[in-house]
């Protein structure tokens, strides 16, 4: 994993850590070995990533996101994700950081995030087509069977995946910038937002979360929120440009 620099002292203190995800290409929507894909992924369409960028290597953790909103989530542990955010909420907290870092901070796209999640894996989960509890933060069986934790966890708990980023499956969804279409049919293949058209006001969430169960859990699953709702189950991870 390649890390940004360190900021001065001052601004490492509010600033989460980005790893560095280099440029690329990839096929970004349904698996074909993937019995869960739905028309939301279709069509499967290769996209290029044209330069690299910053990603948070963890989502942004509830002592982040104080340092933004001070009276957030008062009795919860600084190490855990932090949820109650929507979209309006984690855009605001990327140009706070941006304007107290001089970094250019936002949301990943949906390209940049399920890039990200692959990691140069065409599987249906970035370690490959199937998911245990010990690699991801959920909570039933596919057959409906309490397995998991109940609970989020701290971030960091799983393996990383080839880009050394933790959570990438399951713990908390997390917003993407691009207003929600449901489906590829048009969409861009330069790894940027699609913003035009779609269902106004709602955004994409990607990842799943502590609550779910694997299939929506999956690197190509993806749902959508409206942007000013907050959920216990949804987060966000910073990007950055370089």
């Amino acid at each position: 994993m390649t890390v940004l620099p360190p900021l001065p002292s001052a601004e490492a203190a509010i600033a989460p850590d980005l790893a560095i995800v280099p440029a690329g290409i990839f096929a970004m929507g349904e698996n074909d070995e993937d019995k869960f894909a739905n028309d939301t992924e279709r069509p499967r369409h290769e996209v290029a990533i044209p330069r690299d960028f910053g990603l948070g290597v963890f989502p942004v953790t509830v002592g982040e996101f104080r340092a933004f909103r001070p009276g957030h989530a008062p009795r919860e542990s600084a190490d855990l994700p932090a949820v109650g955010i929507n979209w309006i909420d984690a855009t605001a907290y990327c140009e706070w950081l941006g304007e107290h870092t001089g970094r250019a901070y936002r949301l990943p796209t949906e390209a940049e995030w399920e890039y990200s999640c692959r990691a140069g894996s065409r599987d249906i989960f970035t370690h490959g087509n199937t998911l245990d509890t010990d690699r991801a933060n959920y909570l039933y069986s596919e057959h409906g069977m309490k397995v998991g934790r109940g609970h989020r966890t701290p971030c960091g708990v799983f393996p990383p995946n080839a880009f050394g980023l933790f959570d990438m499956h399951g713990n908390v969804c997390e917003w993407a910038q691009d207003t929600w279409h449901p489906d590829y049919i048009g969409a861009p293949n330069d790894g940027s937002a699609w913003i035009e058209g779609g269902r106004r006001g709602w955004r994409v969430i990607r990842g799943g979360a502590w609550d779910y169960l694997p299939r929506l859990l999956r690197t190509s699953w993806r749902d959508a929120l409206p942007e000013a709702i907050r959920r216990d189950n949804v987060g966000f991870r910073i990007a950055c440009d370089l």
